[in-house]
């Protein structure tokens, strides 16, 4: 009987170039409109900062093209689009703040973003099977710890805003909890996918839920003092949420209970509310979030000045916004980083803000997409936290910067000022797109560094 044999079907590359085109028009067509809003005309450096750009993206398309070459051709797109328009905002604000004599970042942002893209780059390259991290379960557990307590390293880590999550090496400052949030989430899939089993098996059921035994809830109290000392410790609120809500979602995924999400939810609020009474930080920010208009929070300080302004600021952009370069965005303080999303809002209106989501939305499905094709369970849980990772962090600066929840310190990935954050989102990307590869790949086409030779690592199953 004959045999008929199908050729794999190729990636569309062509489609990814295209797609590159538009993110890369994105960004710099936002850097020309808020020279010519302001000056009348197109910037001087305009040809320089295209050239920059385009070797940036004609670098990341190359190596996305020979290292993984089945890689979702959408991913890599989305996020130079989101990269340009951060860009772009933070050009707009380095304008506005050199007229007050204020200091500008843009030039050192774009160096942080040529080192994002060389780190996503080198993580690419030595990274060939997306599998090997499992092996390192354990070892990037013990890294997340080591991270966390960087900050609380006297010498080392220093307090700004009342939470203390940076630390200073030289000129040089850096937040070690951007690169937990990759390193948790491997150990949490490397842990998850080997016990996930035990996890599993319920005990009684209580209104319709079959609650887990009393033996497996060791793993969710270990994170939930992790991240309760993280709340009491370094009084950050928003790494504590997001990485007490990265470990309950990739739970709820690996073994589909929702009463592991009943269970977070019930042991975090006590927690956060004991620490509105103990720590005056925590309370100060809920004390803004609920009564941000009265006078005397307004007008005190480390009061609700910096909200109100953003809400003032998205509410005069309206519905098609007030245009590059013609708000008034700097008046809100961090309006290039914590608060960077405001600033789009002024001036793109909500228009611009919902096309910003739809990207980011876009991104987290492309990621969830690549988790529910890749045929391991750890490959799947891995890309499931990451995507939940870019989700809950979108979810959490958006819902600061509006009032549906206190504001936590965290920043909009790919957007805001900052190489901590820049890193993390880029590092991000990578593993994403080498998860997606192995998704996509036939299983008959071998990776193109291995001539068909795969290490053998346990899939772990399906998740």
């Amino acid at each position: 009987m004959a045999t008929v044999s199908i050729a794999p079907a190729r990636p569309r590359r062509l489609l990814e170039i295209v797609l590159m085109l538009l993110a890369l028009a994105i960004g710099v067509g936002g850097y020309a409109l808020t020279s010519i809003n302001r000056t009348g005309e197109l910037p001087g450096n305009l040809m320089q900062h295209l050239a920059i750009l385009l070797g940036l993206a004609l670098v990341a398309e190359i190596g996305v093209h020979v290292l993984a070459p089945y890689a979702d051709p959408v991913i890599m797109p989305i996020a130079v689009a989101l990269t340009g328009l951060g860009l772009a905002m933070i050009y707009r604000l380095d304008q506005s703040y050199a007229l007050l004599d204020q200091p500008t970042v843009g030039l050192r942002q774009l160096m942080f973003v040529g080192l994002a893209i060389a780190l996503a780059a080198g993580g690419l390259i030595a990274l060939r099977d997306h599998k090997t991290l499992r092996r390192y379960t354990y070892t990037f557990g013990a890294l997340s710890l080591v991270l966390l307590l960087l900050p609380m390293v006297p010498g080392l880590g220093y307090e700004t805003m009342g939470a203390r999550v940076w630390i200073r090496v030289g000129s040089m400052t850096f937040q070690p909890g951007e690169l937990v949030k990759i390193t948790l989430a491997v150990f949490f899939a490397g842990y998850l996918v080997t016990n996930r089993d035990n996890l599993t098996i319920g005990g009684k059921k209580i209104l319709g839920m079959r609650l887990p035994r009393a033996r497996d809830l060791g793993p969710i109290l270990v994170v939930w003092i992790i991240g309760i000392l993280i709340l009491v410790a370094q009084r950050d609120l928003g790494t504590s949420l997001l990485f007490f809500s990265l470990f309950v979602a990739m739970l709820y995924v690996a073994t589909n209970r929702v009463s592991w999400l009943v269970i977070g939810f019930v042991m975090f609020v006590p927690a956060v509310l004991g620490a509105i009474r103990l720590f005056p930080h925590v309370a100060r920010r809920f004390t803004v979030w609920i009564r941000a208009l009265d006078d005397d929070v307004y007008s005190s300080v480390g009061g609700s000045y910096q909200v109100v302004q953003s809400l003032f600021g998205q509410a005069s952009g309206g519905l098609m916004g007030t245009g590059w370069g013609r708000g008034y965005p700097q008046l809100v303080p961090l309006a290039n980083s914590d608060f960077v999303l405001s600033s789009l809002a002024e001036e793109l209106g909500l228009t611009g803000m919902a096309a910003i989501l739809v990207l980011y939305l876009v991104l987290i499905e492309r990621g969830l997409r690549a988790a529910i094709s890749v045929r391991d369970g750890f490959g799947k849980l891995l890309a499931t936290g990451l995507s939940f990772s870019l989700a809950i962090q979108l979810f959490v600066v958006l819902g600061g910067i509006t009032r549906l929840i206190p504001l936590t310190g965290l920043t909009a990935p790919f957007l805001a000022a900052g190489g901590s954050s820049m890193v993390s989102s880029w590092l991000t990307v990578a593993l994403l797109i080498r998860v997606s590869d192995a998704a996509r790949r036939p299983a008959a086409a071998p990776a193109p560094w291995t001539s068909g030779i795969h290490p053998r690592v346990p899939s772990g199953g399906g998740a």
